[in-house]
Formats: structure tokens, C-alpha cells, sequence
């Protein structure tokens, strides 16, 4: 595919941005959309998109990319003095407290270190969609690891255990949260939550479709649906949806559950990151940032059985992506988005996609286009 094929536009110094896309796209061939979207100390430096079906302002599922915006909100509110990291979840919501749960904190939950993954029984599609339900349904779960011992990606309940604790302090949703000081302030293209009428907008996602030798790898590293692992992705409930069609239930777009529910474009995405660290007034004050991308969290996760590194609900995209600064922080999704702030050379970075990429989580072409960005960053 040559450059003619991507859509959109670059701030001058950031043509090589928009060449790289332009090979990946290449590479990827066949019916690959996606968007990518870079601002530079609030100014949006990077705007392109390509692919069947897909404009700049098209609107898909962007996983678990959600969390960044959810815990964008919790920190708001410990940078507020609403909540205080090294208070017990059980403080703000006693029921939590059963089980062996009683002293974790606010700090080790946020840090995937509470070990309940997940439901003994799993979900089904509805109740994933609905935080309230899968609060209830966890608050006397017993841990899977002593909580404060190990940490583990609670990948499709963490969104739903911090909504808990910020809506028994304020009496509000995460969700609620995020439309008043993050989404309605800054015109973000990012929802908790989709209006009916940008239903239009909403392109499903689509199945991987890995290679024959992908799929063997795929099966060889397969864990059962009542291991850990299947546990935190509700492998073991029969009536679950598959992960992969998660934003493509209505119901799930309309609750978004602050795990995973959210609906953006990259635009929206990169927003996000924008409004937390630039501008006259960022959201997030510099020691707060610093603070949730602290590692608190790093080594071998119990749950993805592989490297990891958390801080305060963002993943610490620098562990990844070595290029970046320090203290960068944000989120990937499932089917190939990545969402981040980096706050030492002012960058925020927005990626997705609509098929779901080999083999899961942040899609390997972020790689490539994280290193043309920071190039044309600090060249």
C-alpha cells in the first residue's frame, strides 16, 4: 500500500510519521483500517487513518484501553483528596472486606494486587456489562493469591472494583465522573458510554485471523478455562461472549464497564493523554502523573503468566516501548489499540484498529510507529 492510501494529515517534521504508517499498512495488507493520532505539548501533530470503511472519525471498541480513562478519573479524585490510595477498599466499601480482603488498600488494588481476577462461576455476557453486577458479585469472592503478595491483570474487573470504591465515596459512577470533568470539557471522541445517536459512527470489530502458524501458536500456549488465566478473561462461564465481540453487544457499549466498554477513535484516544499532562491547565498536576506512573507493580504477572509493569492503573508503557521517558504512562487494548502519555517530551499517542491483531493486547505495529513519533518528537 503506498502513502497515497493513508488518509489525513502531519505537522511538517512528521512526514516520516506518515510513511511509516503507510508501510505498515503495507505489511499488513488485506482489509486493515486503523488511525493514528499524535499530539506534541497539546497540538495535534499527527492525524492520519486508512483501511476499508474507516474515516477519522469512525468509532470502534478499544478494550481495555478504557482503563485509562477510568483511573484518569480516580486520579483526579486522590489528587482532589476524595480518596486516599493508602486507605482500605473495605474503609469505602466494607462488603469487600470479606474473605481475607480486609486490609488491602486503594494503592494495591489499583496495582492489580488484589487477586480476585475474576468470579468463581465466571460471567455471563449481561453481567459483564454492568460494573454494579460484577461489584456485588466479587465483594465476597475469596482472593486467587493472598492480596498485597503477588499482582495479577485483572483484566475484565478492575474498572468495576475501582468504580465501586469512588461510587461509595461520591455517590457517583466512573462513568458519571469522566463525562463531567474529562469527556464534555475537552470534546473527547472517547465515551463511557455511547449516545445512541453516534451509534452511526460505531464500526464492530472484527475476529482475528491469524496464519496457520500463529493458530498452532495460539493453541500451544492455550490455558485452561478454570486456570488463573481463564478465570481473569471468563473463560470459564459457557454462556460468556467471546472476547473479541465484547464492544459489539449493544448492551456493553451502552453501560461501559470502565474495564473494557469504551468507545473511541484515536483522536479521542490521544485526547485523553493530551488533556491529562498539556495545556495552560492539565487535568493531572506533575507529582500526581508522576505519582499513578510510579512502578508499583513489575515482574512476572500471575495472570498473563509473562513480564509486567504496572503503576497506579495504567500500564508503564515505557517498559514496552524503552524509547519513551520515564514515567510514561497509559493503556492497551485487546484488539490492538494503545493509548499513552509521556510526559517528559510532551507526547500523547493514540493507535487502533479494527481487527483484532495477533496475538492480543497493544498490536506489534505500535512498535514501529512509537519509534517514527519519538523520532519526529525529538528530532
Amino acid at each position: 500500500m503506498s502513502s497515497e492510501h493513508i488518509q489525513g494529515t502531519v505537522a511538517d517534521g512528521f512526514e516520516s510519521v506518515r510513511a511509516e504508517f503507510a508501510a505498515v499498512a503495507a505489511d499488513e495488507g488485506g482489509d486493515y483500517a486503523a488511525q493514528l493520532v499524535a499530539h506534541v505539548d497539546g497540538e495535534r501533530v499527527v492525524d492520519l487513518w486508512t483501511g476499508p470503511a474507516i474515516t477519522g472519525d469512525s468509532l470502534t471498541g478499544v478494550f481495555s484501553s478504557t482503563k485509562g480513562a477510568a483511573h484518569l478519573v480516580v486520579a483526579l479524585l486522590v489528587q482532589d483528596g476524595v480518596l486516599d490510595l493508602d486507605q482500605r477498599v473495605a474503609h469505602y466499601w466494607p462488603e469487600f472486606g470479606a474473605a481475607g480482603k480486609g486490609g488491602l488498600t486503594v494503592r494495591d488494588l489499583l496495582a492489580h494486587r488484589a487477586g480476585v481476577v475474576g468470579a468463581d462461576d465466571g460471567f455471563t455476557g449481561e453481567e459483564l456489562a454492568d460494573d454494579r453486577i460484577i461489584a456485588e458479585r466479587l465483594a465476597p469472592q475469596r482472593p486467587y493469591w493472598r492480596p498485597g503478595t503477588a499482582f495479577g491483570y485483572h483484566a475484565l474487573v478492575i474498572g468495576a472494583l475501582t468504580g465501586e470504591v469512588v461510587r461509595r465515596v461520591t455517590g457517583r459512577s466512573i462513568q458519571e465522573h469522566y463525562e463531567e470533568r474529562v469527556r464534555k470539557p475537552f470534546g473527547l471522541d472517547f465515551h463511557l458510554g455511547l449516545p445512541e445517536e453516534l451509534e452511526p459512527r460505531f464500526l464492530t470489530t472484527q475476529p482475528m485471523l491469524p496464519t496457520p502458524e500463529q493458530l498452532a501458536e495460539l493453541e500451544a500456549n492455550a490455558t485452561g478455562p478454570d486456570s488463573i488465566t481463564g478465570i481473569a478473561f471468563n473463560r470459564n462461564n459457557p454462556k460468556a461472549p467471546e472476547l473479541w465481540e465484547l464492544p459489539n453487544i449493544k448492551l456493553v457499549r451502552q453501560l461501559s464497564p470502565a474495564s473494557v466498554g469504551g468507545v473511541a477513535s484515536a483522536r479521542g484516544l490521544a485526547g485523553l493523554y493530551a488533556a491529562a499532562i498539556s495545556g495552560p491547565e492539565p487535568l493531572l498536576r506533575a507529582e500526581t502523573a508522576a505519582e499513578f506512573a510510579q512502578i508499583h507493580s513489575i515482574g512476572r504477572d500471575v495472570v498473563t503468566r509473562d513480564h509486567n509493569a504496572f503503576g497506579l492503573g495504567f500500564a508503564l508503557v515505557s517498559d514496552n516501548y524503552p524509547v519513551l521517558g520515564q514515567g510514561a504512562f497509559g493503556h492497551s487494548g485487546a484488539a490492538g489499540s494503545l493509548a499513552f502519555a509521556d510526559p517528559r517530551s510532551g507526547l500523547a499517542y493514540g493507535y487502533n484498529r479494527r481487527r483484532f491483531a495477533f496475538p492480543g493486547g497493544a498490536a506489534p505495529e505500535n512498535a514501529r510507529l512509537i519509534r517514527a513519533v519519538h523520532a519526529a518528537v525529538t528530532g
